[in-house]
């Protein structure tokens, strides 16, 4: 049996593919009018586009970002403190260490000017500035630069060291642009943060980085003096920044600077939540000092973990309890803690309302605490646990 012929037109040899009755041509000529009629657009753009760019609006909007806004709102308020105090010294110097007019005059006490700088920010329009305490300890000059180059003489109003957290006045309040304040107990991990100040004296540096975590326990940190649980953040904080601001993305004050982990682990920053310098600054404002509640304790962290891991041990003279909380290493003599019958080796796991993990935990609510009233708390002691009640009282200066 013969396959059947494929016939074309006379003469014109055999058929070629696509010349049957579904041939692509007309979908090609289509095709071919719409990338012509893309190119006419594109051509007829252009010059609008070049119009824009060299007006300059267009073209700002699409460099600008939040990070520039926040700036804008912020900077005005962001000041610098530059200080000076009176160091008394018995050493020596320059000619005075010649043998026979040491001998002669003896150890005089000598005085020499001691320099500092940091950062400030204006919270409100009569001429209040907030920094750090360790800013300003026990200076005797302050002078607040304003990031339009005025230059303003500023005394310190109070200073408390256990926030690390100082209010100065400057003498002339004008035209002052207060910083907005934000609320820090809604922040959240990964939320941006942006650093202000005049590290090394490099007046109006910002920094951008984020929320690392929060809560931080400034006594894990090395500071056992203090009661704080700071916000930390990997926007580059250096000498020079502390008490300046940490904003968020709409410009407002979250944080204030206040130091750095430097060494291996740097790039590690922490502020002070707005909430509890404002809090701090109401008291200093009216009495120049901060009453801090206190229970007379000292304490350690633990973990369940690290219970058990001692309660096995073959050297375990004692059983801990086996749970996360603020461990009770010491009880000060005739203090709050002591009247409530608190013993060496108790766990604290709640105060007030709180969840108790670690001591910072518990400083928190102590700081928040009304003096004279009690405060409850949960405790295991070995396998027991206990509810006790404890009155705070002022923290002895």
């Amino acid at each position: 049996m013969t396959a059947p012929q494929l016939q074309g037109a006379p003469g014109a040899g055999p058929p070629r593919r696509g010349q049957g009755p579904c041939s692509p041509r007309p979908l090609a000529a289509v095709l071919l009018g719409v990338v012509l009629l893309f190119r006419m657009l594109v051509d007829l753009c252009q010059p609008m586009a070049a119009q824009a760019i060299g007006g300059g609006e267009v073209a700002g909007l699409g460099r600008h970002n939040f990070v520039a806004e926040a700036v804008r709102q912020a900077n005005p308020a962001v000041v610098r403190i530059d200080t000076e105090r009176s160091v008394r010294t018995m050493r020596l110097d320059g000619s005075l260490q010649d043998p026979l007019l040491r001998d002669a005059l003896g150890d005089l006490p000598l005085q020499r000017r001691e320099l500092g700088q940091g950062s400030g920010v204006v919270i409100d329009a009569n001429g209040l500035v907030l920094t750090n305490a360790h800013v300003v300890d026990r200076v005797d000059r302050v002078e607040v630069t304003l990031t339009d180059g005025r230059q303003i003489e500023g005394d310190v109003v109070g200073s408390d060291s256990v926030t690390d957290l100082a209010l100065v006045q400057l003498r002339q309040a004008e035209d002052l642009k207060p910083a907005r304040l934000g609320d820090s107990s809604i922040l959240a991990v990964g939320d941006w943060a942006i650093a202000l100040g005049n590290p090394y004296g490099l007046d109006s540096t910002v920094t951008l980085g984020i929320i690392s975590n929060l809560h931080r326990d400034i006594t894990n940190l090395g500071f056992a003096d203090k009661r704080l649980e700071l916000i930390q953040t990997d926007a580059a904080i250096n000498p020079g920044n502390s008490g300046g601001p940490l904003v968020n993305a709409d410009g407002e004050v979250i944080g204030i600077n206040t130091l750095v982990r430097s060494g291996p682990g740097a790039g590690l920053g922490f502020a002070i939540p707005i909430n509890l310098a404002t809090a701090v600054v109401e008291q200093l404002r009216v009495s120049g000092a901060v009453v801090h509640p206190y229970l007379g304790l000292q304490l350690v962290p633990l973990t369940a973990r690290r219970a058990r891991e001692h309660n096995r041990g073959p050297n375990a003279l004692v059983q801990l309890p086996e749970h996360d909380g603020a461990l009770v290493q010491q009880v000060l003599d005739h203090s709050p803690a002591q009247k409530a019958g608190l013993h060496r080796g108790d766990l604290v796991i709640a105060a007030g309302q709180r969840e108790v993990r670690k001591p910072g935990q518990l400083l928190s609510v102590v700081e928040q605490a009304q003096l004279g009233k009690d405060l409850p708390l949960i405790v295991l002691r070995g396998s027991r646990e206990l509810q006790m009640r404890i009155r705070p009282e002022a923290m002895p200066s």
